[in-house]
């Protein structure tokens, strides 16, 4: 399984203002995702979020750009490609994940990484945070991207 040897992570999130960009498309995955971002965010004592849907994970990179420049502590990207037929899997994936990597390294804003690469839809679900399913990646992306903010606290400030 792919969670095995993840860290437990435990953050305080209070006083943290996070940025939420999800995808639409699969809507049931997606609605996972989404519902364990929110678990995360609230059990740690996360209130100050914003959430943001655009059509699917290429769009994620220009969205998450945009929210980490509005002030917020971190972006949590949240979507979904499922393997097809065609090398637009490759594309779409290596758009997002670059694009995703870019923002968080020019903007100093951690961009938590829930964006599920898989080659079937039964993946997809394991990881979705269902009920049956093994892991919860919008939870793990959230907690992610909270003990990245907190670890950089007292590092030198963004210019």
């Amino acid at each position: 399984m792919s969670g095995d040897g993840s860290p437990e992570i435990t953050v305080d999130g209070r006083g943290l203002k996070v940025a939420v960009v999800a995808a639409r498309w699969h809507a049931e995955v997606m609605d996972g995702l989404l519902a364990g971002a929110r678990r995360a965010l609230e059990e740690s004592g996360t209130t100050d979020v914003v959430e943001v849907r655009v059509p699917g994970a290429f769009e994620l990179p220009v969205a998450a750009s945009r929210l980490a420049r509005t002030g917020v502590d971190a972006v949590v990207a949240l979507g979904v490609v499922i393997r097809g037929g065609t090398p637009h899997f490759d594309y779409v994936c290596d758009a997002a994940t670059q694009g995703l990597t870019q923002v968080a390294v020019a903007t100093g804003v951690p961009v938590g990484f829930g964006v599920l690469t898989v080659d079937n839809e039964a993946q997809a679900l394991h990881r979705a945070g269902l009920r049956g399913s093994r892991e919860d990646k919008g939870a793990e992306a959230v907690l992610a991207a909270l003990e990245t903010v907190v670890a950089l606290r007292g590092v030198a400030p963004l210019a």
